[in-house]
């Protein structure tokens, strides 16, 4: 069965029962490793989580639940949390008490929506391999292969991948509003919450419907960079932070808009990891967005550049006219080299770079600690795959 693997978690073992008397998460140290203290809390929230299921089915807690709970575990930058915890920190928040407690209750539960998205994602897209191993569609018809297992192996693993998405979703949603119902400031909390579900699926489908049409426009790249990632891993989370808080209006407007800029940094870097990044380090198959004719930022400015070039033949190499299959392993080589030859590369470059700059000078209008603002600068130039340094940063 699927659920025959184990992990540990720093908490103890996904299939084991839950723990009690666990010391409180929440304290200085967070400042220190925001990631190490989401990841205790979502270890421990899982595992629960898994324990439950166990009580309803055995076979669909083994399947499906500790599948996804591995899978949330596993890996992942833990950049929304990050934000979350650093938007709170901005805008006022301590690092110890109920807020912060509810801030990396929260942080866990972005990292399910998380889950939930790149499962959900990998089967639009039929990407084989996530963070560094089979992603969830492909583990689910693996192992009915193995099995011997009646029908199509790609159909099960597609049916029972959407299942544990909407796991993740369910409990996502769950630990938000139980949340949101201990804290002053639950009702705020939930309107973001709820804005930022909505952005993430509006994006995905225009992401998926300019895919389809073959678009190559720029502003329609920077529209759905805006509201498939942009909103979704920064300037919510950070909003969510600062609503934790209590807020005013100046610092959620701040927190905002260094979220909005550094956002699309953070996607226009994924485009260019997308198209030429190393598998070993990005944990997905290098190419993949255009082998599948994604409607990138990258791209767009790639097409624009090579017509307002003259470059046909680079220009009829960006818009093949059998465009709508996937691509050879040759052909995504070539698309490069046409990509590349454009110059598009250095332009989103120098994009993210300015992107990062607007974002940090956000930030700097904060009346937050100076070590605030830096941690949070730093967050931004990793997000966005630039060193600080060039972002002048406070030292």
């Amino acid at each position: 069965m699927l659920g025959t693997q184990v992990m540990q978690n720093g908490t103890g073992i996904l299939t084991g029962r839950p723990q009690t008397g666990t010391p409180p998460t929440a304290g200085p140290h967070v400042d220190r490793d925001v990631t190490a203290a989401v990841e205790q809390v979502l270890g421990r929230y899982v595992r629960e989580r898994v324990h439950e299921a166990s009580r309803v089915d055995a076979r669909f807690a083994a399947d499906v639940a500790e599948q996804l709970a591995q899978f949330v575990i596993r890996g992942g930058k833990r950049l929304r949390a990050g934000f979350l915890w650093w938007g709170l920190r901005a805008a006022g928040g301590t690092t110890d008490g109920e807020e912060a407690d509810a801030a990396l209750r929260l942080g866990a539960a972005i990292e399910l929506i998380q889950g939930c998205a790149l499962v959900h994602d990998d089967v639009m897209d039929e990407s084989p391999v996530r963070r560094g191993a089979p992603a969830v569609h492909a583990a689910f018809a693996q192992a009915h292969t193995t099995q011997g297992m009646r029908g199509s192996s790609a159909a099960f693993g597609t049916a029972a991948a959407i299942l544990a998405g909407d796991l993740a979703l369910s409990w996502a949603d769950d630990l938000m509003i139980s949340t949101a119902l201990m804290s002053p400031q639950g009702a705020r909390v939930h309107r973001e919450w709820q804005a930022m579900r909505t952005e993430l699926v509006a994006g995905q489908y225009l992401d998926m419907h300019a895919q389809a049409t073959g678009s190559s426009s720029v502003v329609e790249a920077v529209r759905i960079a805006g509201l498939k990632s942009a909103l979704y891993t920064v300037e919510r989370p950070l909003a969510l932070g600062a609503a934790l808080a209590g807020a005013d209006e100046r610092t959620t407007d701040a927190l905002r808009s260094a979220g909005r800029c550094a956002g699309i940094a953070f996607q226009l870097r994924d485009d260019l990891v997308g198209a030429f990044g190393d598998p070993t380090s990005s944990g997905k198959p290098s190419g993949d967005d255009l082998r599948e004719g994604k409607a990138t930022y990258l791209r767009a400015v790639a097409v624009h550049l090579a017509a307002a070039g003259g470059c046909k033949d680079v220009t009829d190499a960006l818009n093949p006219e059998d465009e709508g299959r996937s691509l050879t392993d040759d052909e995504v080589d070539r698309l490069r080299q046409a990509i590349e030859s454009t110059g598009a590369p250095a332009v989103v470059e120098e994009k993210i770079d300015r992107l990062v700059e607007l974002s940090v000078r956000h930030l700097e209008s904060l009346d937050s600690e100076p070590y605030i603002v830096g941690e949070l600068t730093r967050l931004v130039c990793r997000a966005a795959g630039v060193q600080p340094n060039r972002t002048g940063e406070r030292p």
